[in-house]
């Protein structure tokens, strides 16, 4: 210590480094045993160097009635959570639009459990990011409700904090994003669960209670690795993006939230020739629709969302010329593209989420309609189906829609906003096809009876390949475009100019 350094501040800094890394060595030595980082590392990667100014750094438990204050001072540092506003991705976008606040919980400390200072500074980070129009990174590992915190002697159940309500209060107004590694319990999982984005390790188990809650209720005794695994987390749609580690979950955080954070200067993009040649020339065969957004859009811009549930249809962000969009498509090597309900239900949520935040949706459309028949039906089609509808009509921001290939029924309907109208530009490839319901179905249906009057196996399927070829002369995208159903044909290598033009044409349309 410098010989001139006042005692007050001289205090003021041992106090501050109790709080730190150095201070907690033993407590960094079982994160790192572990393989993973301690709060601070995740703060220190996730955040511009520099630019994180901490609120409540001096918190301890309420715990000073039954524990030493001084080991409170490192063994509940924060007391577990680490709250601050920051910029990230600053390189990027720019000071102004980086701006961002964080909550990290501190696992190190009682396990990441929820006391009182502790939901304190939540509802503070909170009411500042609504305030000041924050996005949000908080990071959720931890044990839910701490029942130790022996300094509040007014509460009876507690259960008048405001952090739950305060978190979910940012729905629409800010971007909330939710980073988990390890155990996520209870109170700790319902923030994680009301987050817009959530992203969790392959080492993360998340559960809305955890063992001796369960064993509590009599519900049997459980080991924490049985609750909410990441393979059952990401499958039930808990889980929207699986990370590798921490380090890989914070670079992931970073890389969604520049979406919300606006254009980009630099950016590039391969030949759009390719996709003139993606879509198979025999119409009955699949193809890879990924390959088809990775062309289209910046090259490596392309992030994709809960993968592995509603798998027809792929929910994600891409960006054209470093503009950030929102996109929904058909995967027609998954039901044929029929959108089933959990497809639409999982559409609906992100169009829900994306539209008050402000991004532009893209909808690469390929679809035969709605799943349908009694198991689609015992799976609530008509109200989970419907919500695609529902979304569609309560949005504001432009929607282009691009036919790849089918637009076929209500299920092509909603996928375009609830009409073919709807988008600001509806424009198919030259392998588009419309109509009110797939070929093959619309065959069976108004010829049965010619077709059931032909005895002959083989005459029988020569008039049923006619026929779907008379209906595919009528329902290809340039008679739909010939009776302005859609406003165009394109050539597929114009696509991002056709989209961009029309999202510029579009430019005042902002949410509400």
């Amino acid at each position: 210590m410098d010989a001139d350094t006042r005692p007050e501040l001289a205090a003021l800094r041992d106090r501050l480094q109790r709080t730190l890394d150095d201070k907690r060595a033993e407590a960094r030595a079982r994160r790192h045993a572990r393989g993973y980082r301690t709060a601070r590392e995740n703060v220190d990667d996730l955040v511009d160097p520099g630019s994180f100014q901490e609120y409540g750094q001096l918190a301890v438990a309420a715990q000073r009635s039954r524990r030493d204050y001084e080991d409170l001072q490192s063994s509940t540092a924060a007391d577990g959570i680490i709250t601050g506003t920051c910029t990230i991705n600053a390189g990027q976008v720019g000071a102004e639009r980086a701006r961002a606040a964080i909550i990290v919980n501190d696992y190190a400390v009682l396990a990441g459990t929820q006391g009182f200072f502790h939901h304190k500074k939540l509802d503070r980070m909170c009411e500042l990011a609504g305030k000041l129009q924050l996005p949000v990174v908080m990071y959720t590992e931890g044990g839910g409700g701490r029942p130790g915190d022996t300094d509040v002697t007014t509460q009876i159940a507690g259960l008048d904090v405001e952090s739950f309500r305060t978190w979910a209060a940012l729905s629409g107004k800010v971007p909330r994003i939710a980073v988990n590694n390890g155990y996520c319990f209870a109170g700790n999982a319902a923030l994680f669960g009301c987050a817009d984005f959530t992203i969790a390790t392959r080492n993360s188990w998340i559960g809305m209670a955890g063992p001796a809650m369960i064993e509590g209720g009599g519900l049997g005794k459980y080991e924490p690795t049985d609750i909410g695994p990441i393979e059952v987390q990401a499958r039930n749609g808990v889980v929207d993006i699986v990370a590798e580690d921490e380090t890989h979950a914070t670079a992931l955080a970073k890389y969604l939230l520049a979406y919300f954070q606006g254009p980009v200067a630099h950016w590039r993009v391969g030949p759009q020739e390719t996709l003139r040649d993606l879509i198979p020339a025999d119409r009955r065969w699949g193809y890879p629709v990924r390959r088809v957004i990775e062309t289209l859009a910046d090259e490596g811009s392309f992030l994709e969302l809960q993968r592995t549930v509603g798998r027809s249809v792929i929910t994600g962000f891409i960006r054209l010329e470093g503009q950030p969009l929102a996109l929904i498509a058909n995967d027609c090597q998954q039901l044929g593209g029929a959108v089933d309900s959990e497809a639409a239900e999982k559409a609906a949520r992100f169009l829900r989420i994306c539209d008050p935040l402000g991004l532009p949706v893209l909808s690469l459309t390929d679809t035969p309609g709605f799943m349908v028949g009694p198991e689609s039906e015992r799976q609530g089609a008509v109200r989970r189906m419907s919500s695609l509808f529902l979304a569609g009509a309560d949005m504001s921001v432009p929607v282009v829609a691009i036919f790849l290939r089918k637009g076929y029924g209500l299920g092509a309907m909603a996928m375009t906003g609830g009409s073919f109208v709807r988008p600001v530009y509806a424009a198919a490839w030259p392998t588009g096809e419309c109509g009110g319901m797939g070929l093959e179905g619309a065959v069976r249906l108004g010829f049965s009876k010619e077709l059931e009057a032909l005895q002959d196996p083989a005459e029988r399927e020569a008039l049923f390949n006619e026929l779907v070829g008379r209906m595919y002369e009528i329902g290809k995208a340039t008679e739909a475009a010939a009776h302005l159903e859609i406003d165009a044909v394109i050539d597929p290598a114009d696509t991002r100019e056709v989209v961009l033009r029309a999202l510029r044409a579009a430019a005042g349309n902002r949410p509400r």
